[in-house]
């Protein structure tokens, strides 16, 4: 729809009436040169071109009231736009240390190690994360981060699922994880902050404790929620055809005494169920904030009418040129 963003000048449109209120200028009103015989060839001029003189006229007017629509400024408001969704900033820690190979869960009815499982199901969660900024820190021996904060889910879940084991090392830094996730989330906004670690061991590497960059990430105002995972029911064959279940070297003590010292929850999943169960109650814990607010987009149409106006002052002079041309000729 079109719209007009100074409708008053619309009050200048009768102006040029209150030219005929004027008061004229007669004979006796001050000293004049009076040349009778221009005035007498002028009006039969006037009267010999009555359509010249209304057609400028008609123009006159249209041009004017262009011009006067060109000051409010028409606009052109267009559809409502939806406006980027504002979140929260929720970075993923995901262990790739060794351990992460043991194949202790059922995936499609077949065993599967511990990173396939989380893969199948993050993968879910983060495209669920609509709004979110998600960012991706893959730790071992050392924590890289993977993908920063961003709005892309696509490539925050294509980079986690390219993910393999050992890529970060074989032991596990708890700490340098936390760590790395609370720098790159501390410039972030107050109570939007949230970190979800994975990991399936404890402490066997790194220069930060985890238990010291807890503080340092309630400090910073970002809340953990961890997950442990392994130690299901599965195992594997043993030399001597015996079944013997998966050693896990988890620590839920140390996991649960970071979730509650940055307000966040420790959760264990020692099958794939419980693991989808998990992200689900995340989702209810830290939902994305799905902002309603919308824009309309402005375009200022002004220069339409005013280019018409201007066309039209072409017009009126090159009528006024014919006439006094075709006066001219009359007289020779």
């Amino acid at each position: 729809m079109i719209i007009l963003a100074w409708p008053w000048a619309l009050a200048a449109l009768p102006l040029p009436l209150l030219a005929r209120f004027l008061p004229a200028v007669g004979p006796g009103s001050g000293a004049a040169l009076r040349l009778p015989s221009l005035q007498a060839e002028g009006a039969r001029d006037l009267a010999g071109a009555p359509r010249h003189r209304r057609l400028g006229l008609i123009l006159a007017w249209i041009a004017w009231v262009l011009l006067v629509l060109a000051t409010a400024r028409p606009e052109w408001l267009g559809d409502p736009v939806t406006l980027p969704l504002a979140g929260r900033d929720l970075m993923l820690a995901v262990d790739v240390s060794g351990s992460m190979e043991n194949e202790d869960y059922l995936l499609g009815g077949r065993p599967a190690n511990r990173l396939d499982v989380v893969k199948s199901v993050a993968g879910p969660f983060i495209e669920r994360r609509q709004g979110d900024r998600l960012g991706l820190i893959l730790f071992g021996s050392r924590a890289y981060l993977q993908t920063p904060l961003t709005h892309d889910r696509a490539t925050v879940q294509a980079m986690l699922t390219e993910s393999v084991i050992g890529l970060a090392g074989r032991e596990t830094a708890i700490g340098d994880a936390i760590g790395l996730a609370v720098k790159r989330l501390r410039d972030r906004e107050d109570d939007n902050r949230v970190l979800i670690l994975l990991t399936d061991g404890t402490q066997t590497a790194g220069a930060l404790a985890p238990l010291e960059a807890a503080k340092l990430a309630a400090e910073a105002g970002v809340r953990v929620y961890t997950i442990g995972i392994g130690g299901g029911a599965l195992g594997v064959p043993s030399p001597f055809g015996m079944l013997r279940r998966q050693a896990s070297d988890l620590d839920p003590a140390t996991l649960e005494a970071i979730a509650k010292a940055t307000g966040g929850r420790y959760f264990q999943a020692t099958d794939t169920a419980q693991l989808e169960a998990i992200y689900d109650e995340l989702d209810r814990l830290e939902p994305s904030e799905r902002d309603a607010r919308t824009y309309r987009p402005l375009r200022s149409l002004y220069f339409w009418p005013a280019g018409a106006a201007l066309l039209l002052a072409f017009l009126i002079a090159l009528l006024g040129v014919g006439r006094g041309q075709g006066s001219s000729r009359d007289v020779l």
